[in-house]
């Protein structure tokens, strides 16, 4: 191996150590960095390089969105590079459109040309294939519509601990008591 070689290696994990400190420190800036329109009170929780794709210009993300881990924004059908051989030109890629008031669960997966309206809840481990409109919660591979939001909303209020508007400290030591954990001595 040459030495231009290995420093052009040291430099590329240098790169991404940098985008992996970054995404981890300053989410909100990473993310714009890339291109991402991003709304107002936007919360990334286990944010990683590579959620948002080859295009991330093609992304836009609404205010009040919450964004967790594993999430992935695909803008490209990567499917069409082994077909090139057969039509040259061939690029499926469209936009990604995130309205207002979104929660995306755990590893979801919005692939090309999703819009996903406003007050949307989408389930952990769904893989958004099609829009979900205004008021939904959507879950499965694909994911589908299962309820409204209002509907989410009564069955949630039913099954509250109420714990909702404590400090981290606080719900910890509610929730402690509520399922009587004890600390290990």
């Amino acid at each position: 191996m040459s030495v231009f070689s290995v420093i052009n290696r040291f430099w590329g994990v240098m790169r991404y150590i940098k985008s992996q400190v970054y995404a981890k420190l300053f989410p909100e800036q990473y993310v714009r960095s890339l291109g991402v329109k991003v709304g107002k009170n936007v919360r990334f929780y286990g944010l990683r390089p590579g959620t948002f794709s080859t295009e991330p210009w093609l992304i836009s993300i609404g205010d009040n969105v919450y964004i967790t881990a594993g999430c992935v924004f695909i803008t490209h059908d990567g499917g069409t590079l082994i077909l090139r051989k057969e039509v040259p030109d061939l690029e499926l890629t469209a936009p990604i459109t995130v309205g207002n008031d979104v929660y995306i669960g755990l590893n979801v997966m919005i692939l090309p040309g999703v819009t996903i309206g406003n007050r949307v809840i989408i389930g952990a481990g769904a893989v958004v294939t099609k829009d979900i409109p205004d008021n939904s919660v959507a879950v499965g591979v694909p994911a589908r519509v299962v309820k409204t939001v209002d509907e989410y909303l009564q069955s949630a209020e039913e099954r509250s601990l109420h714990f909702g508007h404590l400090s981290a400290k606080e719900k910890a030591k509610a929730l402690k008591r509520h399922f009587k954990v004890t600390e290990a001595q």
